[in-house]
């Protein structure tokens, strides 16, 4: 008899891949997907660990589970609670003792074993046993390899990923210690699994890692390639209209990725390339590997490879030890290379990492403060940048329906989600403009999306 799976999913984009694959492989199992906890049989929560209080966030959702769970157990039916990713593999055995509710809990590196650690803890049940499973090892096997050669049909834009872990270790970060050292899947398997999408009605890429531009690939003539050879090859896969990377780190920018923004036509001009800070002091303490004037020349670099290239990036305010005058070298960066969007946080300890422990911890309400003015600034870069696009024609990805009546969403090559108003004809045929790209001119750019029109009015459906 099928079994019901409720997957949710937190964090990053390689979490959603993750979360992909973690159904495929439950569907391989026999498990049908449902769009809620309620009447699942099994239900997965793929957490991460980059945020603050993600612990706290996943207890609390085991808590509103538990109620589930023991109103199934007084009907005679059971549901099973795993914990996957990034917090499973850093608070596993905490998280096993302080939430009986959970049954099973593994990490990002193992969940291809999922359908054998469910047998252990339905086997367990069976008996009358609790049956609690921990799998947070690194296995010397590649998941990828035991993974579904048939993955879900993921829509116009799917996430495909190329490498895991990092060996960069900044102070800050956990994600060596819970993804592992850096691993990149051979060319030939992510050109497989690319074409696979492409068959499944994928017109967008975006290839995954923790430090995807660190990517080093086997080669079938025993080399390996890069991340700008990786691009050039997944372009020539027919049916695959846009290319996009992220997370990347400025010590992995080659001049090979660099040509790529210039050469290859499917890869879009938008880059997420995180700094984190401004001040070279605080770079070196968070062992970053860069200055900020290395950062500026790379940014140089692009923009001379692809002058209409918009740039997405990373900051932390309040690290240990920053000084107003290290803040201020963080906004000075920020107007020097403007950013079309950005991600602000205040700094907060992480257990186990370096910075954790360090002196010179800043105060709250001067975190609060600092970030307030970043965010202040990096908001009116983001609006001038879509201000800037007004009147302007894109070629937009049409991804589905949008919200209210007579609309689609789609996104633009600079990734800004754009919501395309319809006439009633249009209307009438809209699900054949999903999944293709489209021209749409931009009326109205708002904080974080633009608004447009169709750009050819004489469009009927085929």
């Amino acid at each position: 008899m099928s079994k019901s799976v409720f997957i949710k999913t937190y964090g990053c984009q390689m979490n959603v891949y993750d979360s992909q694959r973690i159904g495929d492989v439950l569907a391989a199992d026999g498990y049908t997907a449902v769009d809620g906890p309620d009447g699942a049989d099994l239900v997965v929560l793929n957490t991460c660990h980059i945020r603050e209080k993600a612990a706290e966030k996943v207890y609390s959702e085991v808590g509103r589970l538990k109620a589930l769970k023991d109103a199934r157990h007084a009907e005679g039916r059971t549901m099973i609670i795993a914990i996957a990713g990034c917090v499973g593999q850093a608070e596993g055995p905490e998280m096993m003792r302080r939430a009986p509710a959970i049954d099973l809990v593994l990490g990002p590196q193992t969940y291809h074993r999922l359908p054998a650690l469910l047998a252990r803890v339905e086997a367990a049940h069976a008996e009358g046993k609790p049956g609690r499973v921990l799998d947070t090892d690194f296995p010397a096997d590649d998941k990828f390899d035991h993974l579904p050669g048939e993955a879900t049909a993921p829509g116009p834009s799917a996430f495909l990923t190329v490498q895991e872990g990092c060996d960069k270790f900044c102070t800050f970060c956990v994600v060596p210690y819970t993804r592992g050292a850096e691993m990149s899947r051979p060319v030939a398997a992510v050109l497989a699994e690319a074409g696979r999408l492409a068959g499944l009605g994928a017109r967008e890429i975006t290839l995954l890692g923790q430090n995807v531009n660190a990517y080093h690939g086997a080669r079938a003539d025993g080399g390996s390639a890069d991340l700008g050879e990786l691009i050039h090859r997944v372009a020539e896969i027919d049916g695959i209209e846009r290319i996009r990377y992220t997370t990347s780190h400025p010590r992995d920018m080659t001049a090979s990725l660099i040509a790529a923004h210039r050469d290859v036509p499917q890869l879009m001009p938008y880059l997420h390339l995180p700094v984190q800070a401004g001040s070279d002091r605080i770079l070196k303490a968070m062992n970053r590997s860069h200055g900020a004037d290395d950062y500026r020349r790379i940014v140089d670099d692009l923009r001379a490879a692809r002058p209409d290239i918009a740039l997405s990036g990373d900051f932390i305010v309040g690290f240990p030890g920053e000084t107003e005058a290290d803040f201020e070298a963080t906004l000075a960066l920020v107007r020097d290379v403007t950013y079309a969007q950005a991600y602000s946080f205040k700094y907060s300890p992480r257990p186990g990492t370096p910075a954790s422990v360090l002196a010179d911890q800043v105060d709250e309400a001067e975190k609060s403060r600092r970030l307030a003015a970043l965010q202040a600034l990096l908001d009116s870069q983001q609006q001038a940048f879509n201000d800037a696009t007004v009147g302007r024609r894109f070629d937009v990805l049409i991804e589905r329906p949008g919200r209210r009546p007579g609309q689609i969403l789609g996104r633009s090559p600079y990734n800004q989600a754009v919501h395309v108003t319809l006439d009633d004809q249009t209307m009438s045929s809209y699900h054949a403009l999903i999944g293709t790209v489209f021209p749409v001119t931009i009326e109205a750019g708002g904080p974080n999306s633009l608004s447009g029109r169709i750009a050819a009015p004489q469009w009927t459906a085929a």
